[in-house]
């Protein structure tokens, strides 16, 4: 099968049909290559570009790719890329396909472009949004390559560095020359993820700091209900980083951030900080582990 057939009913493995039926009227379901997928549904002649590894959709309820939901209730046209596996879409068949969207003028039809991931998924997204100027970019924790030359103390994803990251849609800070504006949020405080962001630093790069998120960035967003405002934002082209600020003080409701920043004052050794966000919790929240932190440390 070329990287242009349609996937038939015969063919399609289970995990991809709610894909096919969804696409059956106003989109595509093409393999490209082996081990990735090109999934789009087209709607208003806005576009968001994301990426997935293939084994989130299978785990997830209704087999389809995470902000394909928003997508719909927004009436956005949406192009999510999967893969089998981390391969970083560092391949030629994914490579031809966004050649064949430039040379056809696929992306050029559309009044708005975003194209968004994180992590690893960040990677493709700033990669391939050299196929699409003028685009405009939301990046979480996004890595900028795993090239050993120039990321060898990134040791998190060792698989990735027998992979080419120096051929076609290599180096992603560079591919975001052509792109009207990039949003990278990221946790100041993470040195690997803010070492990657160092390497995007341009002009059009607006760095929007999510500290004490470590990790887990785009899970805090998600659980704050923050990155769903955050991509519409983007896509009606009315992001500031006033507005990001705004949905930031959401962090001060979140478990997983009040933990991390508790853990940090009590890892720095400032008892008196520790303190200071127990009372601020506790008075804002039912919080039984502040709580008892507070009690421990003030003998109340």
């Amino acid at each position: 099968m070329s990287d242009w057939d349609g996937l038939t009913a015969e063919a399609t493995p289970d995990w991809l049909r709610a894909m096919t039926r969804l696409t059956e009227e106003d989109g595509d379901l093409l393999p490209l290559g082996d081990r990735h997928w090109a999934f789009f549904v087209e709607q208003k002649p806005v576009l968001l570009v994301t990426f997935e590894v293939a084994s989130a959709i299978r785990e997830r309820e209704g087999n389809l790719p995470a902000h394909q939901a928003l997508a719909q209730s927004r009436g956005w046209s949406h192009l999510c890329i999967i893969s089998e596996g981390e391969t970083w879409w560092r391949d030629p068949a994914v490579y031809r396909y966004f050649d064949r969207l430039v040379d056809d003028g696929f992306l050029e039809d559309f009044e708005r472009v975003v194209f968004y991931g994180a992590g690893i998924s960040g990677y493709a997204a700033a990669a391939y949004s050299v196929a699409s100027p003028g685009a405009e970019l939301l990046l979480i924790a996004p890595r900028a390559t795993m090239d050993t030359s120039l990321a060898r103390w990134d040791d998190r994803h060792l698989s990735a560095r027998r992979l080419n990251f120096t051929d076609r849609y290599g180096f992603a800070p560079d591919m975001t020359e052509g792109a009207s504006k990039v949003w990278l949020i990221h946790d100041p405080y993470n040195p690997r993820d803010a070492m990657h962001a160092a390497l995007f630093r341009r002009p059009y790069v607006t760095v929007l700091n999510a500290p004490h998120t470590g990790e887990a960035t785009e899970d805090t967003l998600v659980e704050m209900q923050v990155l769903d405002r955050l991509l519409a934002a983007v896509m009606d082209g009315k992001l500031t980083p006033y507005g990001f600020a705004r949905m930031w003080r959401g962090r001060r409701s979140n478990a997983s951030y009040l933990r991390a920043i508790l853990y940090a004052a009590e890892r720095s050794g400032h008892p008196q900080r520790e303190v200071m966000i127990c009372r601020s919790v506790t008075s804002r929240l039912r919080a039984p582990r502040f709580q008892r932190r507070l009690a421990e440390l003030t003998g109340g």
